[in-house]
């Protein structure tokens, strides 16, 4: 496994944050675009609550549908982003490790690393899109 997921793991879960002091899914998928890439996403803050999931999935949804994100058809590889539903909305994002691996932060829990394509995840699993600026490295 590569070395990066280790540098956030433990990070804590906290509504809207987007530091290292504390993060919501998109905020942890914010700090480590920006700190493995130098990428900086939305952040959206202030919107989207942990109990407001079709708020979140409208998001969601407006970043797949956006000419930044690219539908990944194939096997998942670093840094794509994983989309899952939560009650019947698309609204809990992980970043993936290797395909069918991913570090994630949930309500009440820090950021840990966790398999999508066995378990409690699959099931839930929506979709795995790609940045547009990592199409190339993808390739390599």
């Amino acid at each position: 496994m590569m070395d990066w997921p280790n540098r956030f793991v433990g990070i804590p879960y906290q509504e809207y944050g987007r530091t290292r002091l504390g993060c919501d899914c998109w905020g942890l998928a914010c700090i480590i675009y920006q700190e493995e890439l130098g990428v900086s996403l939305p952040e959206y803050l202030g919107q989207g609550a942990e109990g407001e999931h079709a708020e979140i999935a409208a998001l969601i949804a407006g970043e797949a549908a956006s000419p930044l994100w690219v539908p990944v058809d194939g096997p998942a590889v670093a840094f794509d982003i994983a989309v899952f539903r939560r009650d019947r909305w698309n609204a809990h994002v992980g970043i993936v490790i290797r395909h069918g691996l991913m570090i994630h932060v949930s309500s009440g829990d820090c950021a840990k690393v966790e398999s999508y394509d066995v378990g409690r995840w699959r099931p839930r699993l929506n979709g795995v899109y790609r940045h547009v600026e990592l199409i190339g490295l993808a390739a390599r």
